[in-house]
């Protein structure tokens, strides 16, 4: 009797330090495999499909834009308002790329501000009344009245001889993307106060 007792504790014994043992294995395992917090926060904010690379399609609208020298400041206020996942979207989507000059023509320190985080929201409303679903040509968009806008608000389409204006700002080129189109225009396109 005293030798089934004796195997019992020992096997007990024997159990609980492989379960010891095990537990410490993963408890090192997760401490050596888990990414600092430094390196999470900044991949948190890179997340998505417009952080994928892709050199075999056609570029789609944010490409075209990261690729232009005349839309950094497009490009910035896009980053800001962590918008990078929206318009790379299957779409298809019209973007009104309004060009760095566009930009400068706004109120002296207006792009500087709403590049803060604190007007983040304010900043992604008026992004989002550049984008339209579809793809449609300049001379196409001469049959519209008014499009409705990402930002759930319509711009104003008008034809003046040639030229097509949406929400006032002049279409300049227009660049066909992979999900969609990019028009390039010559003003911010500021949405209707309510």
């Amino acid at each position: 009797m005293k030798s089934t007792n004796l195997k019992l504790v020992f096997g007990s014994l024997l159990l609980l330090l492989m379960i010891y043992s095990c537990k410490n294995e993963a408890k090192t395992t997760e401490t050596n495999n888990a990414p600092s917090a430094k390196s999470e926060a900044s991949d948190a904010q890179k997340k998505g499909q417009a952080f994928i690379e892709d050199d075999g399609s056609t570029p789609n609208v944010l490409q075209i834009a990261i690729g232009s020298p005349d839309h950094t400041t497009l490009v910035a206020a896009v980053q800001a308002a962590s918008l990078e996942n929206a318009l790379v979207n299957a779409g298809p989507l019209m973007v009104f790329a309004p060009t760095n000059e566009a930009f400068d023509a706004l109120p002296a320190g207006t792009v500087e501000d709403l590049l803060k985080p604190e007007n983040k929201v304010a900043l992604a409303n008026i992004l989002k009344h550049h984008v339209t679903a579809g793809n449609y040509s300049k001379d196409f968009l001469k049959k519209f009245k008014k499009l409705g806008q990402a930002n759930d608000q319509n711009a104003i389409v008008e034809v003046k001889g040639e030229d097509v204006y949406v929400g006032g700002a002049k279409i300049l080129a227009s660049i066909p993307a992979g999900n969609g189109i990019v028009h390039v225009v010559d003003k911010v396109i500021l949405p209707p106060s309510e």
